[in-house]
């Protein structure tokens, strides 16, 4: 709008201009709407402006030409970024990149410069910069922001990498290996979704731990969140199998004690490997639980012993395989007694250092078979006796103090 002075007839603006569309093709001198002013480019307190090339300046009228406080709504329509300085250019007020709006004011006015403060008001639309800000995870809908986790299927084994992040990823394949990278990689709330809808269990390892133990096995149909906390992993939601219920843990060890983690001790069934180098001892969590356990070392005259720190603990020969119960406290053996139908116990053959029938505290100390027909007893680990169908074999000098008596001496 525009109108004629009454002093000098000429066209100028109102004192006070609300808005105002502003096309840059060029660095622009502004000038305040007053009277006697009749340049165009005049400033308003509200401007769209558009840019039409990269690297251009808006100059704000001189501030001792108007009271402090004085000030002005800038918006970037366009898709160049231009910068506002104060009047003919001398000092930068701010930059303004597309879709940004800053407001601009007078603070001081006693040159043509003058000093002017800022306030960014932020982007005009957000339905760009849901897009633009969109990452794994996240997606855009319209103007706002989104949950996703696009499901992605694993038919081989392979590593999580950094892109997986908030995906679900489904194993439809056999049994499989996945590997977690270093946590270091990931950093603290790195996730994904996992579930097996394979036919087989799949086995995520980790370097840095997941729940404690360096593999989590996932049988068909379990699922859970995999959650990377920057120094290990977590997994979160575990849904446990009902028709696979039963886990494996295989641990080495070498000698000293062994703490189980209370992911290591869920697994039912437990295999112990390694060349014992001393004697181990294994402390389980103290709560009630069954354990069918497989002393697999090399065992060199060590021995292997489980329990819960207090109470009783029970020596697991080597070779040898054996189901315990546990009350939160003493170890002991699931079964003293065969019931029901069960009129028959069957041993493995062993040897002369692992007997298959040994003492807890003794365990090369029994009866084993050393071949076909005989039945030999070993005394801390040396043969002293053999029994089979032509009679009875001892094994070093008899001490007899009843006496012998029938047959030919």
């Amino acid at each position: 709008m525009s109108y004629n002075s009454p002093f000098t007839g000429n066209v100028i603006q109102p004192t006070d201009v609300s808005y105002r569309s502003v096309t840059l093709s060029a660095n622009t001198q502004l000038q305040w709407p007053i009277n006697g002013n009749a340049t165009d480019d005049y400033a308003a307190r509200i401007m769209d402006v558009t840019a039409s090339a990269a690297s251009l300046s808006l100059y704000m009228p001189p501030a001792n030409q108007a009271s402090v406080g004085q000030d002005a709504l800038i918006r970037n329509v366009g898709s160049n970024t231009f910068t506002v300085k104060d009047y003919a250019g001398a000092n930068t007020i701010i930059s303004i990149a597309a879709g940004q709006s800053k407001y601009v004011y007078i603070t001081a006015n006693p040159t043509v410069t003058g000093t002017w403060g800022n306030i960014a008001f932020g982007a005009g639309t957000s339905s760009a910069d849901a897009a633009t800000l969109a990452g794994y995870g996240l997606v855009a809908s319209g103007s706002t922001l989104n949950q996703s986790h696009p499901a992605q299927s694993m038919v081989t084994g392979g590593t999580f990498a950094t892109t997986d992040r908030a995906q679900t990823l489904v194993w439809s394949g056999g049994a499989g290996t996945y590997t977690l990278p270093s946590t270091s990689t990931l950093g603290n709330n790195w996730f994904v979704l996992f579930k097996n809808s394979g036919t087989g269990s799949m086995v995520i390892s980790a370097g840095d731990n997941i729940d404690g133990a360096s593999t989590k096995t996932f049988a068909p149909t379990e699922s859970a969140f995999i959650v990377c906390t920057g120094t290990t992993y977590i997994t979160v939601g575990y849904g446990v199998s009902s028709q696979f219920f039963y886990t494996s843990l295989v641990k080495a060890v070498t000698t000293g004690s062994y703490t189980l983690s209370a992911s290591e001790a869920s697994n039912t069934i437990q295999t112990y490997t390694g060349t014992l180098t001393g004697n181990v001892t294994v402390v389980y969590p103290p709560v009630v639980n069954l354990y069918v356990i497989k002393n697999s070392v090399t065992a060199g005259g060590y021995t292997l012993t489980v329990g819960t720190g207090s109470g009783t603990s029970v020596v697991i020969p080597s070779g040898q395989q054996v189901t315990l119960a546990c009350d939160g406290t003493n170890f002991f053996n699931a079964n003293t007694s065969q019931a029901g139908s069960i009129t028959t116990l069957s041993l493995s053959d062993g040897s002369v250092s692992s007997p298959s029938l040994n003492f807890g505290s003794e365990s090369n100390t029994g009866v084993y078979r050393a071949g076909a027909g005989q039945f030999n007893t070993a005394i801390l680990g040396t043969l002293r006796s053999t029994l089979s169908a032509t009679g009875l074999a001892i094994v070093g000098t008899g001490n007899f103090t009843g006496g012998v008596a029938g047959g030919t001496f």
